[in-house]
């Protein structure tokens, strides 16, 4: 059953970018010989960016000037920028410039992947939204080893253990991946001698 997941580097402490809006931070960290990315994204068939994340590829990428970069990228997938702000479209790249109600969008966007996942690559503001929808299916964090102190939050909305279930962890370079399933657990029964209730202490 296709997904929608939020795969994204972060470091230990949280962050998926420096109070800069940079990622140079994270560039310089060995990812191994083996990248997982590659793999992942050979099961997506749609994907979504906010205004912020596709800004810094665009600066990063170059993709403008040369559209090739996008390709080389991300393919023909369809993808939907979130922002409430004029920006430029890559050349001949399967772009759509979207604002506004996050489960709309949603709907289409599993339309367009025909049976493929759905990719919400950031920010975590963005992702946050799907999660308010109730839409986010799966968490994949690659774990740098950097703290940063600040910046951009992996993804601001409280989710409890019982909200994420671990399903897969794994080191690649010097990066730790772990994949959590988003959906409530129930509780597990307890024993009834550890639910009957303790005798009052006795009063002196």
């Amino acid at each position: 059953m296709a997904k929608t997941q939020y795969y994204t580097a972060t470091s230990i402490d949280g962050y998926i970018a420096d109070e800069n809006n940079s990622l140079d931070w994270l560039i310089d960290v060995d990812g191994g010989v083996e990248n997982p990315f590659g793999g992942f994204f050979a099961g997506v068939g749609a994907f979504a960016m906010g205004a912020n994340t596709y800004e810094w590829v665009l600066a990063n990428d170059n993709v403008l000037a040369r559209p090739q970069n996008w390709h080389d990228l991300y393919g023909d997938a369809p993808c939907w920028v979130f922002g409430n702000r004029e920006l430029p479209v890559v050349p001949d790249a399967n772009i759509l410039m979207v604002s506004g109600d996050v489960e709309r969008v949603h709907e289409a966007m599993v339309v367009a992947a025909k049976g493929r996942n759905v990719w919400l690559v950031g920010g975590g503001d963005l992702v946050g939204q799907f999660v308010d929808r109730g839409l986010l299916d799966e968490i994949i964090l690659g774990i740098a080893p950097v703290l940063l102190g600040r910046g951009a939050p992996l993804l601001p909305r409280h989710l409890s253990a019982r909200e994420l279930i671990l399903t897969g962890t794994a080191q690649v370079g010097r990066f730790a991946y772990l994949t959590y399933a988003v959906g409530t657990t129930p509780l597990p029964e307890r024993h009834p001698s550890t639910t009957a209730r303790r005798p009052a202490p006795a009063r002196r």
